[in-house]
């Protein structure tokens, strides 16, 4: 057989494989729409300036202008305090983080905690800065740690502005978990995801904050390798992504076998 035609089945093998792999793929060059933007996740805001002159309700129902507060590198959460789903988990997980930081609390960062849900109240959110600060086992000035709540429009203006989409189901949320961090002047230097988190990756995130650097995820292909469970309001295993990517794996291995089988066949084919 010779060398062209071994280049012929190698590439009709390609060929069919990729459209195994793909089975969305079509022979045609008809242009693809560009899917259209999820309702809920993160769509990272790098480098972006949230917008300071908002008008949140502090602790004591009293107005507080964000730009008041943001003076220092900030860790933003966004919640809503009748979370049943990950809000407790991400918040627990924050506070036990925050306990190992080298980073002292009040002088070298700051956490604002904004609830995204206009029914909860500043009494509401008074009472989870109450329960948060005494989680804490090292000092943490209350001024540390604040529990903001605010109208629908308000909230999700800042949401929008770093990127948190959620939306309202029933009588709650589907939302993902996010820290977002923030330098002296409020704008956008790291996102860290899920409900776990290094203390010296939150370390690092805040060095990088108070420098004014904005770098992007470590752990950003969980978003990709993991898929939002809206029903049970965690991330699970996206099985259908992990296969498409063997299956691309396991098509350039036998690809690559095919290719050395022929080179071989054909050098043999010619000393004779």
């Amino acid at each position: 057989m010779s060398i062209r035609m071994n280049r012929r089945i190698t590439t009709g093998c390609l060929g069919i494989l990729l459209l195994l792999a793909a089975p969305g793929a079509r022979a045609q060059a008809t242009p693809v729409a560009p899917a259209a933007p999820t309702a809920v996740g993160v769509d990272e805001k790098l480098g972006q300036t949230v917008p300071l002159d908002l008008v949140l309700k502090g602790e004591d129902g009293k107005p507080v202008v964000l730009r008041s507060l943001i003076n220092k590198p900030t860790i933003l959460t966004l919640n809503y305090f009748r979370c049943a789903g990950i809000c407790t988990p991400q918040l627990n997980g924050l506070a036990e983080a925050l306990n190992k930081v080298q980073a002292v609390p009040g002088r070298d960062f700051q956490v604002i905690t904004v609830s995204f849900d206009d029914r909860d109240t500043p009494e509401m959110a008074a009472q989870k800065r109450t329960n948060y600060l005494a989680e804490m086992t090292r000092p943490f000035p209350p001024s540390a740690w604040r529990f903001l709540t605010g109208d629908a429009a308000t909230t999700r203006a800042l949401a929008d502005s770093v990127g948190f989409k959620y939306q309202r189901v029933g009588d709650g949320f589907i939302h993902a978990g996010a820290a977002m961090v923030l330098s002296p002047t409020g704008r956008v230097t790291r996102y860290m995801y899920g409900i776990t988190y290094l203390p010296a990756d939150v370390d690092m995130a805040l060095q990088e904050a108070a420098r004014n650097e904005a770098h992007p995820s470590i752990n950003k292909l969980l978003s990709f390798c993991f898929s939002y469970d809206p029903h049970g309001r965690t991330y699970v295993v996206d099985f259908t992504k992990i296969a498409a990517l063997i299956t691309l794996f396991l098509a350039g291995v036998f690809v690559l076998i095919l290719v050395s089988k022929g080179r071989k066949k054909s050098t043999s084919e010619e000393d004779k």
